[in-house]
């Protein structure tokens, strides 16, 4: 597996950090290498450390490591390869099917490398600085890319990948290459589909995954495979039996899908595997905004969410993502309803982590909370209301919307007062219970006595045909 630029990294990836089926290896600020784990370290010894152990004679000049099932290699500051661990595919490199306790030369690979990643299972693979690919190792399912299925232990050309190759990634047999046009070609078992052409055939010479162009990345887990595009979003392809491919199904695909809610604003990308027999896997995604997210097999909690729920969606790590944001889409706030009026409310968690629940209530008046996406405003006490709504995530934070609205009393009913009305340019008939019918001439004022339980005097306008509504003073 691979993930580029990134300073931590997981199974098979060649960086600072990169941990393997049963130990861990990492670059000193010297350049030197330590590993810890199962007696595949590199220290002259088969013996477990649970603390890091110096690998022999690797103390400076090192560039980056990458650490596989039960081997691990080491590219050097002078592009050169140097592997120990487990051989017996040949996957050391150096012509034999020898364990090695400590570090040996990758035959042919003393320089001009500018990568090297190495498999869950037994092979490994290197890009040289030409963007040329040669692999080694185990071969059973043409992983190796040279057109046979006889493992090798020294490196042999990937058929057709003799140039224009930007980065390699080695999954549990199979391999994937990320070419400088933003095209992928994977080629080795396929049973699965994660070769990506639209089969399950597998290939000893690489093929072009499906409908992929522009990709900016790459990174192949046990039996599938994942790219991040130019545009920052996520397709994955072939297995699915743990959600792996992040498209809300367990449905294999031989073609790259969407990953859900990854369209964008992903920055780098990782997919492991636990190295189990069946090949299960999970992955996940750095966005642009720091948060991880991962999904697929989380029997052991590797998806990070507190539960050991596999997810066929990503769903956020703990502690990293953002908070969620609450919206109220209905209604507006500001509104002003009669007493006892029914008002529906529709609410939800707009972004973030909404891996929780999100609720509302109205704060004024202590309305039990509701919940669903969909409630009701309080109308039943007049005066101004506040009603909020709370989105809570999956890590325990929170965001709310809150918006106001005022319930209004009705008019009193048979409410005796005293208004001024003034004709101005036009004159009429006025109604009220005092001097009905009199005439108003043109800029008149009169005091006018009314009764009503909505407020209203009403004037007809007799000579010029029209109608005025004067609404009571308060």
């Amino acid at each position: 597996m691979l993930l580029l630029a990134q300073p931590a990294t997981a199974t098979g990836t060649a960086g600072a950090l990169s941990a393997g089926g049963s130990q861990t290896c990492a670059l000193t600020s010297g350049g030197g290498v330590k590993c810890w784990g199962f007696g595949q370290l590199g220290n002259g010894t088969t013996s477990d450390s649970s603390t890091p152990v110096a690998v022999s004679g690797l103390s400076s000049g090192m560039a980056a490591v990458s650490a596989g099932d039960h081997h691990t290699c080491a590219l050097t500051s002078g592009g050169g390869v140097k592997c120990w661990g487990d051989n017996g595919y040949g996957q050391l490199g150096n012509g034999t099917t020898i364990d090695s306790s400590t570090p040996v030369d990758v035959s042919g690979l003393s320089s001009g490398v500018a990568a090297v990643s190495t498999g869950s299972y037994g092979h490994a693979c290197a890009v040289t600085s030409g963007g040329a690919v040669k692999c080694w190792g185990y071969n059973v399912y043409g992983e190796l890319g040279d057109g046979t299925t006889t493992d090798r232990s020294t490196p042999v050309d990937v058929i057709g990948l003799s140039s224009g190759v930007a980065a390699i990634g080695v999954g549990g047999e199979h391999t994937c290459a990320l070419m400088s046009g933003g095209a992928v070609k994977c080629w080795g078992y396929n049973y699965y589909g994660q070769l990506g052409d639209g089969t399950t055939t597998d290939s000893s010479t690489p093929v072009d995954v499906s409908g992929l162009s522009g990709v900016a990345a790459i990174d192949v887990g046990g039996y599938f495979a994942c790219a991040l595009t130019s545009g920052a979003g996520v397709k994955c392809w072939g297995d699915n039996g743990y959600g792996q491919l992040g498209d809300g199904t367990t449905i294999e695909s031989p073609t790259p899908v969407d990953v859900s809610g990854l369209a964008g604003g992903v920055s780098a990308i990782s997919a492991g595997t636990n190295y189990s027999s069946d090949g299960s896997d999970h992955a996940c995604a750095l966005t642009s905004a720091g948060a991880v997210k991962c999904w697929g097999l989380n029997d052991v909690g590797e998806l990070g969410d507190g539960t050991t729920t596999d997810s066929s969606t990503p769903v956020f790590v703990n502690g990293t993502g953002a908070g969620p944001a609450a919206l109220i889409s209905s209604p507006a706030s500001g509104g002003v309803y009669p007493l006892g009026q029914a008002v529906s409310t529709s609410f939800s968690c707009s972004e973030g982590d909404c891996g929780s629940s999100v609720s509302s209530c109205d704060d004024s008046t202590g309305t039990s909370t509701q919940s669903g996406g969909s409630g009701h405003l309080d109308t039943s006490t007049p005066g101004g209301h506040r009603y909020t709504v709370t989105a809570t995530s999956s890590a325990g934070m929170s965001g709310s919307a809150t918006m106001t609205y005022t319930v209004k009393a009705p008019e009193p009913a048979n409410d005796d007062f005293a208004d001024r009305i003034t004709l101005s340019g036009w004159s009429g008939t006025r109604s009220g219970d005092t001097n009905v019918g009199a005439t108003m001439e043109t800029g008149q004022a009169e005091t006018v006595r009314f009764r009503g339980g909505h407020g209203l005097v009403q004037l007809d306008g007799t000579h010029l045909g029209r109608r005025v509504h004067h609404h009571r003073r308060q």
